[in-house]
């Protein structure tokens, strides 16, 4: 059985900042491209970042890019969100998603296309 469970996140003044960790079980991580996405309340899910499987290559939101870095252990089966120069806007529910991918190159921002789901970690950034 998969599993996605997510870890690290919290309270955090304004340019401060988290790592989130996302970690898969029952799956070869090699085969799949991981993401993040969040959801703030009220808004609909937001792509953050993907990295393609392999670490291929990864991507960001234009709203995150510079601040935010992905990385992962295929080893551990883990993922990593290191969010720097945290916003009150960045506050919301940080998600990790696990998509069937034979793309080493390619990673989707679109949630229906990711297979798997972790429950999410609260990410709050004080003014």
């Amino acid at each position: 059985q998969v599993q996605v469970v997510e870890s690290g996140g919290g309270l955090v003044q304004a340019g401060g900042s988290l790592r989130l960790s996302c970690t898969a079980s029952g799956l070869t991580f090699d085969d799949f491209a991981m993401g993040w996405f969040r959801q703030a309340p009220e808004k609909g899910r937001e792509w953050v970042s993907c990295m393609a499987r392999n670490a291929g290559i990864d991507y960001y939101a234009d709203s995150v890019k510079g601040r935010f870095t992905i990385s992962g252990d295929n080893a551990k089966n883990t993922m990593y969100l290191q969010m720097n120069s945290l916003k009150p806007e960045d506050t919301a529910m940080y998600y990790c998603a696990a998509q069937r991918s034979d793309e080493d190159f390619f990673c989707s921002s679109q949630p229906p296309l990711y297979d798997y789901w972790g429950q999410g970690t609260q990410v709050t950034v004080s003014s």
